[in-house]
């Protein structure tokens, strides 16, 4: 059974990095478009970056550009998210989710078929 698994989480301070990862199991990642999404307290699950199966399409969401990067590592069945210059507003559980499609569908997390577990970012001095 296809898994995501996300990892890279934790606690940094504002302007802090960090990178999260997002291991596939069961599948090849040239064949599935995969994105981050994010969810904060009391907040409804948003897009934070996708890319697709080709990696000939990436999206960002406007709170991301110029900070987050979206990456894949074929050969090592994971998908990266960069985060840079992280603010308060961050702070959400990060998740990664697939879908068997080359395209990202608008990074829609309503299109996304399967979903990992999440892991905690939180940017706080």
């Amino acid at each position: 059974q296809v898994q995501l698994v996300e990892s890279g989480g934790g606690l940094v301070q504002p302007g802090g990095s960090l990178r999260l990862s997002c291991a596939a199991s069961m599948f090849a990642l040239d064949y599935y478009a995969i994105g981050w999404f994010r969810q904060a307290p009391g907040k409804e699950r948003e897009a934070v970056s996708c890319i697709s199966a080709d990696n000939g399409d990436t999206y960002y969401a406007e709170s991301g550009k110029g900070r987050f990067t979206i990456s894949k590592d074929i050969a090592k069945h994971t998908v990266y998210l960069q985060m840079n210059s992280l603010k308060p507003e961050d702070t959400a559980v990060y998740y990664c989710a697939g879908r068997l499609r080359v395209g990202i569908a608008s990074c829609s997390p309503n299109r996304y078929d399967f979903w990992g577990q999440g892991t905690q970012v939180t940017v706080s001095s």
